[in-house]
C-alpha cells in the first residue's frame, strides 16, 4: 500500500487531535475521584489512521502516575508538558503540510514567462 504525503499528514493531524482530546479530558478530570489518566500511542494511532497493521486508536491507561488520596492519578504538570509537546508537533505537521501543498500548487502552475 502506498501512502501519499496528503494521506500521511492527514493521518498525523488526526492522530495528534485524538491525543490532544485525551490530554484535555485528563486535565478536565484532574479533580475527579478515582479518575485514571489515559493516553494513546502516537505511532499506533497513526498506523490505525493510515490503515496499517498493528494500529490501534484505543486509549490506554497510564501506569506511571502517582495515585492521590482520592484515587486520581492525573498530574497537571505532566499533562501540561504533554499538551505543549503535542501542540508543537501538531503545528509543525500543519506547517509542513501547508508548505508542501503550496509548493505543489506552485509547481503545477504554468510558467507565465515561458522560461
Amino acid at each position: 500500500m502506498q501512502v501519499g504525503f496528503l494521506d500521511f499528514y492527514g493521518g498525523v493531524l488526526n492522530a495528534r487531535q485524538e491525543r490532544a482530546s485525551l490530554i484535555a479530558n485528563n486535565i478536565a478530570n484532574a479533580d475527579t475521584p478515582n479518575f485514571k489518566a489515559r493516553d494513546i500511542s502516537f505511532e499506533s494511532a497513526l498506523a490505525a489512521q493510515l490503515g496499517l497493521p498493528g494500529g490501534s486508536n484505543t486509549p490506554q491507561y497510564r501506569t506511571d502516575g502517582v495515585v492521590g488520596l482520592n484515587g486520581n492519578d492525573v498530574s497537571l504538570d505532566t499533562e501540561r508538558v504533554n499538551a505543549a509537546a503535542n501542540g508543537l508537533r501538531t503545528e509543525a505537521a500543519a506547517t509542513f503540510l501547508h508548505q508542501s501543498t503550496t509548493d505543489l500548487v506552485t509547481a503545477l502552475r504554468p510558467n507565465p514567462g515561458g522560461i
